[in-house]
């Protein structure tokens, strides 16, 4: 893509998101449309007791605003109107970091929604609403979290998004593919929509694909609506990669790991991220790590546990370099797969992990939900063809097994697995051996349909391996949407929601199943 082409794009995603149609509060004297930096939207993340993270990226069409540092002015007050303004300041939104601004607050009261808004000269962003958490040791009454993963651009629109933000969470877990690295494709029979990247491979291409994905207006009213706790899959960098190894390239290769820095560069840019991530500035190779994988407390009600599944991972098991995607494997003919030393998260994030599980039993006022989200199906699937798929947690066997354990060690009062992936709605009992369903229910598993993305598989499919699965209580692959946990002290209910049609953008929805998880009963039930 030229930079002209460049700019015409940023022009047409400047003016796509600057008609959104967003609730009564989120607007305050927009500026004229044509010049608006802050059509990208504005979003908050990682919420603590005493603050969070505030983000926006400017939006410059201008070649010689592009190439300079801008002051954005920000505030946040407990009205919409602004009037009782609490704290305001200003930050540097630097070229180097793609205009982005990343405000980390302190100093406000726990349990508290806020407003806030962004400036830049005469203009004024959107208005977006954020809350913090709960104080460390108490025990809220009702915690709504929202988890939704996978949004390819061309295969639906947003409506999902529009629906979730009318539902009102406090929190949404984004578990990874919020951008698809591909180009659109050659045929566009049955797509909803198109655009005109090239499949991305430079900083310059990933900062686009994330403009073009934040310029939905259901996207950014989403982000607008509550915080959000984000983490990554493959597709915001490359299909099936596996820490420092891609497609057609051995591990440590020069090429991979210049795409990945740009693709990871831009993932920071473009999400409500603090600072630690960094874990410093970048190397003179890159940006060579984030430092996702971390953890948010809900007072004593909820501990989060948001993993990384990508960074640290072995390479899938009898995969030739050249592959483009990772294969299904039949155990006998796959030694790989079974070898123990094979880990999914890395070992420092499994003793991570590890630690955080036992702290949540560590003391009188013990977390009550323990909630470990993460990228994929965690629970086995046992296919009627007797192949094994090798890049979820199937495909690490032995690594999923030290979870199990780590689990039935420290006993958590409520285990709670969050995924995505695989663009269909899973629910199952999880085991403490997943090698056999006679032993002991120890957690419970809602791995969530995609906002948009195709399953690629039938139900007909799906519904074979229900079959063989009697763990699973319910999987469906033909409905896109969302869920949502609402989380009390003595239950855990989720609710599927699925959109009636993902190519309309005005899509209605409605609810798929809903399960129940009782405190101290591990294991969904039908509701």
């Amino acid at each position: 893509m030229t930079s002209e082409q460049r700019r015409q794009f940023l022009r047409n995603a400047a003016l796509a998101a600057s008609v959104a149609t967003l609730p009564r509060w989120a607007w305050s004297n927009p500026p004229a449309l044509q010049n608006n930096p802050f059509a990208l939207g504005v979003a908050s993340g990682d919420p603590a007791p005493d603050g969070m993270v505030l983000w926006t990226r400017l939006l410059l069409l201008d070649p010689a605003q592009m190439q300079v540092a801008h002051t954005v002015r920000w505030e946040v007050a407990h009205d919409a109107g602004f009037a009782q303004i609490v704290q305001k300041g200003q930050a540097s939104a630097l070229p180097a970091l793609g205009h982005s601004v990343h405000v980390e607050l302190q100093g406000l009261q726990p349990a508290r929604w806020y407003h806030y808004r962004f400036m830049l000269g005469d203009a004024v962003s959107a208005t977006g609403r954020t809350r913090t958490a709960p104080a460390a040791g108490d025990m809220p009454g009702a915690l709504r979290v929202a988890f939704a993963s996978c949004q390819r651009w061309e295969h639906g629109h947003y409506a999902a998004w529009r629906h979730l933000a009318a539902d009102q969470p406090d929190l949404v877990l984004f578990l990874g593919d919020y951008i698809y690295e591909y180009g659109t494709p050659k045929t566009t029979t049955d797509l909803a929509r198109t655009h005109s990247l090239r499949h991305a491979t430079t900083l310059a291409d990933y900062r686009d694909r994330y403009a073009l994905h934040k310029s939905d207006p259901a996207l950014q009213l989403a982000h607008a609506t509550c915080p959000w706790a984000v983490t990554w899959d493959d597709h915001e960098v490359q299909n099936d990669y596996a820490a420092d190894a891609g497609r057609g390239e051995g591990p440590g290769s020069a090429a991979f790991l210049a795409q990945r820095s740009a693709a990871w560069q831009a993932f920071y840019e473009n999400m409500p991220l603090r600072t630690t991530s960094l874990r410093g500035p970048a190397s003179a190779t890159g940006w060579d790590t984030l430092q996702i994988y971390r953890r948010l407390r809900w007072g004593r009600l909820a501990h989060v546990h948001l993993l990384d599944s990508r960074q640290y991972r072995s390479w899938q098991a009898c995969r030739t370099p050249e592959a483009s995607s990772a294969p299904a494997v039949r155990p006998a003919d796959c030694a790989e797969l079974g070898q123990p030393q094979r880990t999914l998260l890395g070992s420092t994030q499994e003793r991570w992990l590890d630690a955080g599980l036992a702290a949540d039993t560590a003391s009188a006022q013990a977390t009550r939900w323990s909630v470990i989200a993460q990228q994929t199906l965690f629970s086995p699937r046992h296919y009627p063809s007797g192949t094994v798929p090798t890049d979820a947690w199937d495909g690490y066997p032995a690594a999923r097994q030290r979870l199990l354990q780590s689990v039935a060690r420290h006993t958590p009062r409520n285990t709670v697995l969050l995924g995505g992936d695989i663009h269909q709605n899973y629910v199952c009992r999880v085991h403490a051996d997943a090698a056999r369903a006679d032993s002991a229910v120890v957690a419970s598993e809602f791995c969530g349909t995609s906002i948009s993305s195709r399953s690629g598989t039938t139900q007909a499919k799906v519904d074979a391996i229900v079959r063989h699965n009697p763990h699973v209580l319910l999987a469906r692959c033909d409905q896109r949407g969302y869920g949502l946990a609402d989380i009390t002290p003595t239950h855990w209910t989720t609710t599927l929601r699925v959109v009636d049609d993902p190519l309309r953008a005005d899509s209605g929805a409605s609810t798929l199943a809903r399960f129940v998880v009782d405190d101290g009963r591990a294991g969904p039930q039908a509701a």
